[in-house]
């Protein structure tokens, strides 16, 4: 929480180049099944929060931004490519996915039905395994090393190695 009790919420790009702190209230978490979005985020479906009345500030980088449409302008990681912002005259929204803590962004409406896949409302009667728990991919997640920027600001990075 800030000084005035507003709450912040911090996030970014996967390699870490673009970073962003939100202070105050979001909108509602949504979920938008539109083609746009789908092609947008390279998903079934692109989940979003409105920070429209809140106080948006790009902390590393700033997304490089393509024109979508007449009214809409996404904005992406120009490093790692990715999805971070829709924006339309009436304000920005977020990818819930690019907040450090995106579990506390539970989507509570969807929106384009229209374009919804047909197989969106099934993927919870699928088999599921944890990461490690796949007989057929544990060796190759046991030894995988991540590059991607951690859950939370750091002040540079890449971090730089230090002599060994």
């Amino acid at each position: 929480m800030s000084l005035d009790n507003r709450p912040i919420y911090t996030g970014g790009c996967q390699c870490g180049a673009v970073r962003f702190r939100v202070e105050g209230a979001l909108g509602k978490p949504s979920i938008c099944h539109c083609r746009m979005c789908q092609k947008a985020f390279g998903n079934f479906f692109a989940p979003l929060v409105s920070v429209t009345n809140s106080d948006l500030k790009w902390t590393r980088g700033e997304p490089k931004r393509f024109q979508s449409s007449n009214h809409v302008k996404r904005g992406f990681c120009s490093e790692c490519g990715t999805p971070l912002t829709y924006e339309a005259p009436d304000g920005i929204a977020l990818a819930i996915g690019a907040f450090d803590e995106p579990e506390d962004l539970a989507p509570t409406v969807q929106w384009g039905l229209e374009d919804k896949l047909p197989y969106v409302d099934t993927l919870h009667d699928l088999p599921g395994y944890t990461s490690e728990s796949d007989p057929d991919s544990v060796e190759f997640v046991k030894t995988m090393r991540s590059y991607q920027h951690p859950d939370y600001d750091t002040d540079e990075w890449p971090v730089k190695e230090t002599g060994k």
